[in-house]
């Protein structure tokens, strides 16, 4: 029989990645206080997100997940949300024309401040510190204060979210996001790319739909559809009293409960135990959520978390984030998903390609683009053996110039990363790279959609 469910029964499972705050009573305090906050997002919006999804599912969408490994509380810009949301929006347009479905736009943003370590203490020198967990939990500095694990910073954490998330609705409804403007950008794009010639074709096929679509009388002025765009915000589920104090019973939705810190919530590799505190409290909120999926999960696990997180099997309610390394995805992958499927289990499978692919070089943690790519590839294959749907991908990618995954078309090395290398956590795809990485898979959905389609016409 399934226990029952609190915003707070967490609070009476194992727990793990949980900062030590020295003050538990201004932890408390600070708690109550974001009790009292208004809820980030909506109810409504999360539904709407968890319908997209299950299209997605189903091989009628296809999921953009995106965005910075880590947000910081120092590189809090205009400048730099509009830049990402951007970069996104250009990759969108891309893999819709190779994916021909919709594409839902999902952030990683407005709230993507924890992060999980390996360990709960660094060292340097004889120096033993708490390690840094995100801008929401300590500071990044190697001093005892700011290692310090201190609950005023949820507070700023949720006043920068609140922010990030009026730009985003802004650029999302204001016109920033007009397909054509968003296709002028991929047309300077192309045109400074060193594979000109390889993306030329498509973007000639877009121009020529959008023409299409203005001949036929459908423009910015009166089909809201090419002016704005529905777009998203995802984070990892990690500090679970942030979590539980921006949780919310909805007055719309009868009986449930929303984490309304983002539309999207997922649990990491690390903290997806079945009988543990994070499974406990996403299994209970009515938010789409998702879990990363890695080489060492069990194939019987897997389902039994299947059925425990999504005990309605409800198609756009569990998303499964695949992050296998590019030489594991192919004898890693395909036992998870045949079990999932034979199970009868509804769930949306995307491709975190990023994490299973860092590597050291030049004594910085980087990706190579090629095994990103590698990654996204094998994934597809994995799925069109199985006869599943590979719903889309997740990465972590920035609008800014950075150096810090090599290759690429501008071929960037271990020689190049020190130039702009600015992430606080793990290595990011630049704008350049993260657009070339869209053409790319969205060549790769249209050769596959025309091999698949032939031997049905064939057989007519």
């Amino acid at each position: 029989m399934a226990r029952s469910w609190t915003p707070s029964s967490w609070r009476d499972m194992p727990i793990r990645q949980v900062p030590d705050y020295p003050d538990m009573a201004a932890l408390a305090a600070m708690e109550q206080k974001l009790g009292r906050f208004p809820p980030l997002v909506f109810a409504g919006e999360c539904e709407r997100l968890k319908a997209e999804l299950g299209r997605a599912g189903e091989g009628r969408a296809f999921v953009l997940q995106g965005g910075d490994c880590a947000e910081s509380f120092s590189q809090f810009r205009t400048d730099d949300i509009r830049d990402t949301f951007r970069v996104l929006l250009q990759m969108a347009v891309v893999l819709t024309f190779g994916a021909t479905v919709p594409v839902v736009k999902l952030g990683r943003m407005a709230g993507q401040f924890a992060k999980p370590r390996s360990s709960d203490v660094e060292k340097q020198g004889d120096v033993t510190l708490p390690s840094y967990r995100g801008d929401i939990i300590n500071g990044a500095e190697f001093t005892e204060a700011a290692r310090t694990p201190d609950p005023q910073r949820m507070e700023f954490a949720y006043l920068q979210s609140a922010s990030t998330l009026n730009l985003l609705r802004a650029f999302s409804t204001g016109g920033y996001a007009d397909l054509h403007q968003v296709h002028r950008w991929n047309l300077d794009f192309v045109g400074r790319s060193p594979l000109t010639a390889q993306y030329e074709g498509l973007a000639q096929r877009i121009d020529e739909t959008l023409n299409f679509m203005a001949a036929c009388g459908m423009n910015s002025e009166n089909a809201p559809q090419i002016r704005e765009t529905a777009f998203y915000t995802s984070h990892e589920s990690l500090l679970l009293p942030y979590e539980q104090a921006l949780t919310r019973l909805s007055s719309t939705h009868i009986g449930k409960h929303y984490a309304c810190s983002a539309h999207f919530l997922w649990i990491g590799d690390r903290t997806r135990q079945p009988d543990g505190a994070h499974v406990e409290f996403l299994r209970g909120v009515a938010n789409p959520i998702g879990m990363k999926v890695g080489p060492t999960m069990d194939a019987g696990e897997l389902v039994a978390l299947c059925k425990l997180l999504n005990p309605g099997n409800e198609m756009g309610r569990f998303t499964l984030i695949s992050r296998m390394g590019a030489g594991k995805v192919a004898e890693k992958l395909p036992p998870l998903v045949r079990a999932v499927r034979d199970a009868g289990c509804n769930v949306v499978w995307l491709c975190d390609p990023m994490h299973g692919n860092t590597t050291t070089q030049a004594g910085y943690k980087t990706r190579s683009f090629d095994a990103i790519l590698d990654e996204v590839r094998g994934f597809f294959d994995v799925h069109a053996a199985e006869g599943t749907v590979a719903g889309g991908v997740h990465v972590e990618m920035t609008g800014a110039d950075v150096t810090e995954c090599v290759g690429g078309a501008h071929r960037l090395t271990a020689a190049n990363l020190s130039e702009n290398y600015a992430t606080f956590c793990d290595p990011r795809l630049n704008a350049e790279q993260s657009l070339e990485l869209s053409f790319r898979i969205a060549e790769e959905l249209k050769a596959r959609r025309v091999t698949t389609e032939r031997p049905a016409r064939a057989a007519e």
